[in-house]
């Protein structure tokens, strides 16, 4: 089977996915000091939050900075942001599925950082 897309199909889907990749961890980001979308603190694990030194509010905003840092650099540099939300929400995933809690977050993760993987791995073609 010989497929017939042109650059420009790749191209755009590339940037579709870049561009998902920069707004929604900025968005995700910013929401951890305002919990406009939701009250972000329901999805820590409490095995993690008990180790640390400080309040899970201040973890949450750690976690915002962190995020839109992610996204920021998905805008500058694609392939190494790519791979850093991908691991990021793999890591966020395997934290919902070790305490078996909202697992149908955690696929979704899982969905989302093969996502963010194919598209650092579609920026060594594209950029």
């Amino acid at each position: 089977m010989q497929l017939n897309h042109s650059p420009q199909v790749l191209k755009q889907s590339y940037n579709l996915l870049k561009y998902t990749f920069v707004i929604i961890p900025i968005v995700a980001g910013v929401d951890k000091f305002t919990n406009l979308l939701t009250h972000w603190e329901k999805y820590a694990n409490l095995s993690i939050i008990n180790l640390l030194p400080f309040s899970t509010s201040t973890f949450m905003m750690i976690v915002g900075v962190i995020e839109t840092i992610a996204g920021i650099i998905v805008l500058k540099k694609p392939e190494i942001g790519g791979y850093i939300v991908s691991g990021w929400l793999t890591i966020i995933a395997l934290t919902l599925l070790i305490g078996f809690n909202y697992v149908d977050i955690a696929v979704r993760d899982i969905v989302m950082s093969i996502s963010a993987l194919s598209m650092a791995r579609i920026s060594k073609i594209i950029e």
